[in-house]
């Protein structure tokens, strides 16, 4: 991918209608990993471009995120007017050794936190949904279903890569 996440920019503008379908976007998530990667060998799963992530290491950090989103609902909650800083650094990602571990395990670990960051998000009400804090590197206002909406992205972004990663490294 050309674009790198930490590239991109962002207008928060979700309307608090949407809620429904960006919790389900964040809900559905590890059923596409798990469906993207069922018939994927180790081999490929655990294969590196150079230094970047390997499939399996997007997955993991997809997972070790899932901490990140849950402490900003904290955050939140707490009325901080800026929200905790990610790494960026990506140290968490970086020592885990995903590609160390099986990958039925990664999933079951990711869908696991995922239900806990989508189940603390659909109890929130619409007051607190639409609560703002300062997001620490874009330096905006970023409300609740825009952190939401951001963590979507974000997701759908390392879907893209795993991808890109597949095409790259499987025969034809």
């Amino acid at each position: 991918m050309k674009m790198r996440w930490t590239d991109r920019r962002f207008e928060f503008k979700t309307p608090l209608e949407l809620f429904p379908v960006v919790a389900e976007r964040l809900r559905g998530t590890p059923a596409r990993v798990e469906e993207k990667l069922r018939s994927v060998s180790p081999a490929i799963l655990t294969r590196r471009d150079g230094d970047a992530w390997s499939i399996q290491e997007h997955v993991g950090h997809l997972l070790d995120l899932d901490e990140l989103h849950l402490g900003r609902l904290d955050d939140y909650q707490a009325g901080a007017d800026t929200l905790r800083a990610a790494d960026p650094e990506n140290r968490k990602t970086r020592e885990a050794g995903h590609n160390r571990r099986e990958l039925k395990h990664l999933l079951q670990d990711f869908r696991r936190e995922r239900r806990r960051f989508v189940e603390r998000l659909e109890a929130l009400t619409d007051d607190e949904r639409s609560r703002s804090a300062v997001h620490p590197r874009l330096r905006q206002p970023m409300r609740v279903i825009d952190m939401a909406w951001f963590v979507a992205e974000h997701d759908d972004h390392h879907l893209a890569r795993m991808t890109e990663l597949q095409r790259m490294f499987e025969p034809a």
